[in-house]
């Protein structure tokens, strides 16, 4: 079976850091598209950043210079830098694993809250 499990999420103060991590099994990671979205109360899931199987990266302007993005398909783990945490990025943060434009699996979600 798919599983993806994201771990890393926890409370942090504003300006501070954290790392998530999301950890596949069941694929062939290397070829598969990996992407973090985020979904805080009462509003959409968002993508924040993604990465190609070919290294190519993208974010949502938010998150631009702040967030980083990275695979190690030896590991096949993505993970999510985030630094200079604003409360607004307070969220569900999710993995998602995608394959073309069809195959698609996510993870469970781990909750980052930015409080003082």
């Amino acid at each position: 079976q798919v599983q993806l499990v994201e771990s890393g999420g926890g409370l942090v103060q504003p300006g501070g850091s954290l790392r998530l991590s999301c950890a596949a099994s069941g694929i062939v990671f290397s070829i598969y598209n990996m992407g973090w979205y985020r979904q805080a109360p009462g509003k959409q899931r968002d993508l924040v950043a993604r990465i190609t199987s070919g290294g190519n990266t993208n974010y949502a302007d938010s998150v631009k210079g702040r967030f980083t993005i990275s695979r190690d398909n030896a590991k096949n783990t993505v993970y999510l830098q985030m630094n200079s945490l604003k409360p607004e990025d307070t969220a569900v943060y999710y993995c998602k694993a995608g394959r073309g434009i069809t195959l698609a699996y996510w993870g469970q979600g781990t909750q980052v809250t930015v409080s003082s």
